[in-house]
């Protein structure tokens, strides 16, 4: 069997969103100080449950950077391709504290259904609106690696949906504080978190899917198979795998039966350069093969028939 084989490493450096992260957290922060000290002021359950929440917050900001910055840790001779797993399962980790935090939410809500009593909802809306805020300034420091960085949208979704949980809060506030509509916050409250939940599901499920090594949803997997049929003196195509790295970094493995003989390493260049211009795949390893390549099952079959009998 005539092979022939090339690595292709496009150089991917993720932008550091260590300035950003720095500023959410301090905002955060100051803002739970905020919280925390009108609600023990006006004696509001509600808003000291919240300034908890929002320090929940921290949290998932601390482990989106911390997942960020151990995935550009470089690999050794015991993690070969380094910790770039990382940025996923931090994307993965802020889905769930999303999700926890907006179920309780849910659940304070409900209990507070049957409640005649609201707390002074000048101090909430005010409060609230502080919330709008420092959640606006923090999402949008993040709202432009959201769109290629599952880490990041994470970390996005999370400030985005603090957000609109504290402008429901402020109007809320107002339209109880003019009609009298006690009920109107829990209502409110619950709603917001059922359609956060929802739009968080793909984020969970997303990070989930690249966790067990699934095909990006940023790759055609059929599209790419295609575009390697096309290629000239190509006849099959065996053991194409498709993954991501990280949550920027997209890796393919393949063998490319050529029955006339591998065209030698200008070939693999060219294939993984288009590879990456055309799928935004970062990391190609192609090997070139005359004939199929024999799977392990198959080779330990020939091994045992070729052995005496004993």
């Amino acid at each position: 069997m005539s092979e022939s084989s090339l690595v292709h490493d496009h150089s991917h450096e993720v932008r550091n969103y260590g300035k950003a992260f720095g500023i959410g957290i301090v905002l955060n922060l100051t803002f739970v100080a905020i919280e925390f000290y009108y609600g023990l002021k006006v004696d509001s359950l509600a808003l000291m449950a919240d300034a908890g929440h929002n320090l929940s917050d921290v949290a998932g900001l601390l482990l989106a950077w911390a997942g960020l910055t151990i995935a550009r840790k470089k690999g050794n001779s015991k993690h070969s391709y380094g910790w770039k797993k990382a940025s996923i399962l931090a994307a993965f980790g802020n889905a769930i504290f999303l999700l926890v935090a907006m179920g309780s939410l849910m659940w304070e809500a409900v209990g507070r259904l049957n409640s005649s009593s609201a707390p002074e909802p000048n101090t909430i809306m005010l409060v609230a609106f502080i919330g709008i805020l420092v959640n606006s300034v923090t999402a949008f420091l993040f709202f432009a690696g959201s769109k290629e960085d599952l880490n990041i949208r994470g970390a996005f979704l999370h400030m985005l949906a603090d957000a609109v949980v504290s402008a429901g809060v402020v109007l809320t506030g107002f339209l109880t504080l003019k009609f009298g509509f006690n009920w109107l916050d829990p209502v409110t409250s619950i709603l917001i978190s059922v359609v956060i939940i929802v739009g968080t599901g793909r984020l969970f499920f997303q990070s989930l899917h690249l966790l067990f090594d699934g095909v990006p949803d940023s790759v055609n997997f059929e599209e790419v198979k295609k575009y390697l049929l096309s290629k000239p003196g190509v006849t099959q195509i065996f053991d194409l795998h498709i993954w991501s790295m990280s949550t920027t970094e997209v890796a393919l493995t393949t063998h490319l039966q050529m029955p006339n003989g591998p065209p030698g390493d200008a070939f693999v260049a060219e294939l993984t350069d288009e590879l990456h211009d055309k799928f935004k795949i970062e990391h190609s390893t192609i090997q070139i093969v005359q004939f199929q390549p024999l799977s392990a099952n198959c080779i330990r079959d020939q091994v045992i028939q070729k052995l005496p009998n004993s």
